[in-house]
């Protein structure tokens, strides 16, 4: 971000990063993954990017075991457990890979420290279709052209040369495999900085405008909600859709009025709680007094 020239909040004065603005480790204490400059410009120019087994198959398992249960019978768990951010699914919150990707294109470093991530999350829940007709799930074609999108709706894109803004972003894990044209999630490749209306033949599923995947259980998909896209009713006879569709925002911006129960979120290492911190910008750094200007108020709070 260094290289782009990225207003701050005074004077139209360029936002000087430091060390230690954005977190390096997560709260697990794992090395956050950086985004290659081929990731950053497949998802600026795509509005999404797939990363295939960014957790392993044992992974995949158990969380796809536990998102299950909670789904089939939560009377089964602890009330504060009745969550998509609970048990092993609370490492898909701040994943390494996850955190690399939203301090490019979420985060903001003056609303960040090493403690303190520069998003919020404001929902998560599982999809499980099936083969079965009627639990396939409808192909329903919404959002797209954030690009000319005021920020009111968090359904915006922005950028500059050298920088990227996703606005509200999803973060899909498939814990089951995909198979290309059998479900899944269709994208409009681009509809995030569409200038035109959407044609009518984005009504026809078979429509050249859309793209979808393949990929093994453990990957995680990653789109703007400000492009276009829709459900592909699953088909795949072989195993049913196991996806948890987290939703992330910036610290200033709100969409949902999601939260996971209060006494999971007092349960979690300090530097996850600030995924759930209230939705303001002055003074809302964990360690810090903040009002925007130019890191001279980053001062460390008494």
């Amino acid at each position: 971000m260094n290289d782009a020239y990225v207003v701050d909040k005074n004077l139209g004065c360029k936002l000087e990063i430091q060390d230690g603005d954005l977190p390096k480790r997560n709260a697990d204490g794992e090395t956050v993954i950086d985004l290659s400059d081929e990731q950053k410009y497949l998802f600026d120019t795509r509005g999404w990017l797939l990363i295939p087994n960014a957790i392993s198959e044992e992974e995949a398992r158990e969380m796809r075991d536990f998102a299950l249960q909670l789904s089939n019978d939560p009377e089964s768990l602890h009330e504060a457990e009745r969550s998509y951010v609970a048990g092993p699914l609370q490492k898909l919150t701040d994943h390494p890979v996850v955190v690399g990707f939203l301090n490019e294109f979420l985060a903001f470093p003056h609303l960040s420290s090493s403690d303190c991530y520069g998003f919020r999350m404001e929902g998560s829940g599982l999809r499980n279709p099936s083969y079965v007709e009627e639990k396939q799930g409808v192909f329903s074609p919404h959002n797209g052209h954030g690009m000319f999108r005021f920020a009111v709706d968090s359904h915006h894109y922005q950028c500059i040369p050298g920088k990227g803004f996703s606005g509200l972003t999803r973060v899909v894990w498939e814990l089951n495999p995909v198979k290309h044209g059998t479900g899944g999630t269709l994208l409009a490749t681009g509809s995030h900085k569409a200038a035109y209306a959407s044609p009518k033949s984005i009504q026809d599923p078979n429509s050249e405008i859309w793209e979808t995947y393949s990929c093994p259980a453990g990957s995680v998909l990653f789109f703007t909600e400000a492009m276009t896209h829709s459900t592909c009713p699953w088909t795949n006879t072989e195993n049913d859709r196991v996806g948890i569709f987290n939703l992330y925002n910036s610290v200033g911006s709100r969409w949902s009025s999601w939260n996971p129960p209060v006494e999971l979120i007092e349960q979690m290492p300090s530097m996850r709680q600030t995924l759930f911190r209230e939705t303001h910008v002055a003074n809302n750094v964990a360690g810090f007094n903040y009002g925007g200007q130019n890191m001279r108020d980053r001062i460390i709070a008494d």
